[in-house]
This record gives structure tokens, C-alpha cells and sequence, in this order.
């Protein structure tokens, strides 16, 4: 059997691995668009920042790991046409020819590409103009030549989600004066305002110059005697008029599905135009899986959504991988969107729900904010978290956890809890029952997270909250 991935990420890179598991008698090709098989996408900012002290070092395995691994690897190979009726793939590899590869079962896996938003200019200029989109290792090096040859002074980041708050990290600690222009009203759209403001003084703590409610209308070229080579026009949501001067432009306003060729091949698109695929990651076409940024994603309390994270797109890859050899019928179990993000000495995370999503999904949601000790704060260190726990009101289904902390509050170890006990269907009371470990340097003996959810079985029948 011969299995083909499209894609060298996480969900291409997983597939094969997991189908030399289950058959290593498989034969599995990955078609990769660029050199960089493997590598970490979210680690980027940290190359960029200089905490990784080499690109290389961002590869999850090495060329010879993969190749060791049973994968026959086409690097800097371009996927033009899926013949899916004859079972065979088109491609352009490097030198500009054009091949064709057959196969049992195809695996697509294109990923994602950065968001253009509607700002005048953007087109025009690139990273020649120090003006750049933030998604792969060649966009990460374009980045570098400009931070390395023209050595800016300042920076402009476009968006405020995960990527754009960590290069505001990243660019600060190399030196540049950053400054953050968000659309929405605050930072960090994915967790409420309430925890986002706290992010927002996180960011400005660390000198970063955080401009939310302000949507950037224009980049061009600055005239000159400017303090710096590139003008950013915006304006906020009361009309006023922004504009700053920078040395490098970052627009890093999310992602799209890359879906072209798998439309072109016959296959159907779901919530944001991303590949419709059934929780066995079949893609509706005979042969043909996919997964990864690409497709939709099954959410637990939502049902069909589009929510790209590479800790699913590895699970939807081994999905695909283990299925395509014949040998398994697994499926996808859902996702609950659980993500954290570091933002200079602080964390935040989220899972599950909001309480506007959960409103909007039919719940009938109660939200409690509070705080509490990471540990026992008689022991030196302790920090305090800030919580917020979602609830249905009749149910007492927890369907959601917020948290920012300290880095050293485990945030994530908490965040993790709340995904666990969300993805079994507990209850907010439930989570208070969990046998969860002591000791006063490291916890309490009810966690931080029980405590949340004691706070919000108090509040959640009180008449505030109807």
C-alpha cells in the first residue's frame, strides 16, 4: 500500500508516523511545499525573540529522523491536481517539473495561510519593506534579515491574538519599541475582556504600547526625515486618527483554510470555508482523508466549528494515518479549543466555552469571576490567579475555564483539569470532588481550580446571577 500526505506539518508528519505504526509495511510519501518538514510553527517567536538559539533547532525531528521513520520525503514540491478517480497526485518539485504520483490513499493536510485583512498598501509592500505576514519558516526568515540588515528601532504588530501578543514578547526582547494595534475592543479576543485587560497590563508593564479598539487603514512608505522608514495609519472606534512610524510591520491576524486543491478534487466545505471531513477524517472524496488547519473541526460542545491549533491537528493526522492504512477506524473525539499562551512573566488559558459562545449555543450560561493562591501563600512565591468559571445554570455542566497567572502558577497544569473535566461531561460540582495532590509549596488542599468551582456553586443560584 502506498499512502501519500500532502504537507509536511503536524498533521501530514503525524499521519505517516502513526501509519508506520499500525502497518510498517506501508509505504507513505509526504509532498512538502517548502524545506522545512517537521518544524515548529509555534515556536517561531521564540527563535525570534533568541530564546531558541537556532532555526534548526524548531525541527520536531530531523530529515534522517523522518526518512529513519519510514517516510520517502519530496521537499520544496508543489501539490498542483488530485486525479481522484485514477488515484494519482500532480505535482511541480523544485526544479520546475511537473511529476505524477500515484496512490492507495491520499491524507491532505495544506494547513492554513495568514489572513490579508483590507489594509491599503499591504500588497504593495512585503518584506523588501520591512512589512511582512508571520506564518512559515521562509516568512520567519524574511522577518530575521530585516531585524539582522536594517536593525529597526520599533515595530508595529497588527492583531493581538496568541501569535501577535508572543512577537510583542519576542520584538521587545530584542529591543525594538513595539507598538500593538488591535481591532477589537481588547487583547486577546479567544478569553473575556475581563482576563484580556489584565493581559493588556502585562503587555504595557514590559513597555509594550497596546492600541486596542483601533483598526489600521493603511501602511506606506514614511517621508522622509521620519522616524521610521514605514507609516501606519489607523483610526479607533470613536474615529480619531492614529498614526505611527515603525522600522517593521507585522499584520499577524489570523489564518484561512488553504482548501483550493481539495475543492478542485471534489471536496465539500464546512464552517469558514474550511474541508468538511467526518470525525473518521474522510474528506468525502473515495481515498481521500485530510486534516489539520485545513479541515473543520469537531468541537464537544459546539458540534462543527473551525478552530486550528496544532495540538489537533497532530490528533486529526494520526486519525487520518492510522484509518488510511485500513487497519483502523478511529475518530477524531472532539476538540474544546484548550489553549495558553505565555505573555512575559504571566500565562493565560482558556477552555471550553465563553460565556457569549455558551449563550449562543443554546446553554444557559453563568459566568463567576474569582481568585485564589496557586499555593499555599504562607510558603514564599505564591501568586494569585485569576479565574472565570462557566456554568449551565440548570445542568451544572462546566462548559468553560479562564485563567491568568504567573508563569510559575501552573496555569497550564490547571487549564488542563478544566479541559479533562469538560471533556467528561462533569459538573462544575464534580471538579470539586476530584482527588487532586498537596503540598503548601505546590498547591492547597483545594486546588485553585476547586475553589473556582466552589465559588461558582455559591454564586451560580444566587439572585445576582439571574
Amino acid at each position: 500500500m502506498h499512502i501519500v500526505a500532502i504537507g509536511g506539518s503536524d498533521a501530514g508528519i503525524s499521519a505517516a508516523l502513526r501509519a508506520r505504526e499500525v502497518d510498517p509495511g506501508v509505504e507513505f510519501t509526504v509532498v512538502c511545499a517548502d524545506a522545512y518538514p517537521n518544524f515548529s510553527i509555534c515556536g517561531i517567536p521564540y527563535y525570534v525573540s533568541g530564546e531558541v538559539t537556532h532555526w534548526r533547532n524548531l525541527a520536531h525531528r530531523t530529515y534522517a529522523d523522518l526518512e529513519a521513520a519510514g517516510m520517502r520525503l519530496r521537499l520544496d514540491t508543489t501539490a498542483r491536481r488530485i486525479d481522484a478517480g485514477a488515484r494519482k497526485l500532480i505535482v511541480t518539485g523544485a526544479g520546475g517539473a511537473d511529476d505524477v504520483i500515484s496512490y492507495d490513499e491520499l491524507i491532505i493536510g495544506t494547513g492554513a495561510r495568514p489572513a490579508r485583512p483590507p489594509i491599503a498598501g499591504l500588497d504593495a509592500l512585503g518584506p523588501a519593506d520591512g512589512v511582512h505576514l508571520l506564518h512559515s519558516m521562509d516568512d520567519t526568515f524574511a522577518v530575521m534579515r530585516t531585524l539582522e540588515e536594517a536593525a529597526p528601532a520599533s515595530a508595529v504588530i497588527v492583531g493581538a491574538g496568541y501569535i501577535g501578543v508572543e512577537m510583542a514578547e519576542a520584538l521587545s526582547a530584542r529591543g525594538l519599541a513595539v507598538t500593538q494595534v488591535e481591532q477589537l475592543p481588547e487583547v486577546l479576543p479567544t478569553v473575556d475582556p475581563e482576563l484580556g485587560t489584565l493581559v493588556r497590563a502585562q503587555l504595557e508593564d514590559h513597555g509594550v504600547t497596546v492600541r486596542p479598539g483601533t483598526t489600521v487603514r493603511e501602511i506606506a512608505r514614511a517621508d522622509a526625515g521620519a522616524p521610521g522608514p514605514l507609516r501606519v495609519t489607523a483610526g479607533t472606534a470613536d474615529g480619531d486618527p492614529v498614526t505611527v512610524h515603525a522600522g517593521l510591520v507585522l499584520v499577524v491576524t489570523g489564518v484561512r483554510p488553504e482548501t483550493a486543491l481539495a475543492v478542485s478534487a471534489g471536496a465539500r466545505l464546512g464552517a469558514r470555508g474550511a474541508i468538511a471531513v467526518d470525525k473518521a477524517m474522510r474528506a468525502g472524496i473515495p481515498g481521500v482523508f485530510a486534516a489539520g488547519d485545513c479541515v473543520i473541526t469537531h468541537h464537544r460542545l459546539l458540534g462543527e466549528t473551525y478552530l486550528p491549533l496544532g495540538t489537533t491537528a497532530h490528533k486529526q493526522g494520526r486519525i487520518a494515518g492510522e484509518n488510511a492504512t485500513g487497519r483502523g477506524q478511529r475518530e477524531f473525539a472532539g476538540s474544546l479549543g484548550t489553549q495558553v499562551v505565555k505573555v512575559f512573566d504571566h500565562a493565560a488559558a482558556r477552555t471550553g466555552l465563553k460565556d457569549t459562545e455558551a449563550r449562543a449555543a443554546g446553554f444557559d450560561p453563568v459566568t463567576v469571576a474569582f481568585e485564589a493562591d496557586d499555593h499555599k501563600a504562607y510558603y514564599p512565591g505564591s501568586h494569585r490567579i485569576a479565574m472565570r468559571f462557566t456554568g449551565d445554570r440548570d445542568t451544572r455542566r462546566l462548559l468553560g475555564v479562564q485563567l491568568f497567572g504567573h508563569k510559575h502558577a501552573e496555569v497550564a497544569k490547571r487549564i488542563d483539569i478544566a479541559a479533562t473535566a469538560i471533556f467528561c461531561g462533569m459538573t462544575v460540582d464534580d471538579v470539586s470532588d476530584l482527588d487532586l495532590s498537596y503540598t503548601p509549596p505546590l498547591g492547597s488542599p483545594w486546588d485553585a481550580i476547586q475553589m473556582g468551582a466552589q465559588a461558582w456553586a455559591r454564586q451560580a443560584h444566587s439572585p445576582a446571577s439571574h
